[in-house]
């Protein structure tokens, strides 16, 4: 059910997007930090969501199909935001740009999968991916309004790096079990006389 505690924390996610993307046009310190605590807020739901939705016997198919997608908007929104306004700039871009297609990759992998009744688990190392993603945005967020004793755009950018890494790491994994499903072959059919025929073979 819509309207259920776990798909309404996903929904969450969706519904910040908005108000993140205009505190960017704010220029001022509070804006920056408030748009770093919204994100903040939004991406630990990721957590809280899946897990309430499995503790409480709540799993439902709108929630499978807003939690992965109500992760990339806010991703995507964040990143396309931080190169719009300079704060993350020069080189730092590729592993924003990396981030973003292996995003599109995934989706379109899970999307073909579904279609062959596959499902592509999220793996442990992606679940490393995000949460290191997640932090090294919520610290470009705050970019040069953060406390002048800590470097927090260069920490936003190294984690960003490593992000991308092992963003590489696991689409390539994913990639990988995806083709494996794309190559193997057709599963043999009846024929009306009882004997196999192989699909796609008139």
């Amino acid at each position: 059910m819509l309207t259920s505690l776990p798909n309404l924390l996903t929904l969450s996610r969706i519904v910040i997007i908005p108000v993140v993307i205009g505190l960017f046009y704010v220029p001022e310190a509070w804006a920056a930090w408030t748009a770093c605590f919204l994100f903040s807020a939004a991406a630990i739901t990721d957590y809280f969501d899946g897990y309430l939705a499995r503790s409480w016997a709540q799993e439902s198919l709108i929630g499978k199909f807003l939690d992965p997608i109500a992760d990339k908007l806010l991703v995507a929104a964040t990143l396309f935001m931080l190169v719009a306004f300079d704060r993350v700039t020069g080189i730092a871009v590729l592993p924003a740009v990396v981030i973003l297609l292996r995003e599109v990759m995934v989706s379109g992998l899970r999307e073909f999968l579904a279609g062959i009744d596959v499902g592509l688990p999220v793996s442990r190392l992606a679940k490393w991916k995000t949460t290191i993603q997640m932090g090294a945005l919520a610290f470009l967020i705050v970019g040069d309004t953060g406390p002048a004793s800590l470097p927090v755009e260069e920490i936003g950018i190294v984690g960003l790096w490593v992000a991308g890494g092992l963003t590489l790491t696991t689409g390539y994994d994913y990639l990988r079990a995806g083709l494996a499903h794309m190559m193997a072959e057709p599963a043999p059919r009846k024929t009306p006389t009882g004997g196999a025929k192989t699909a796609g073979i008139g």
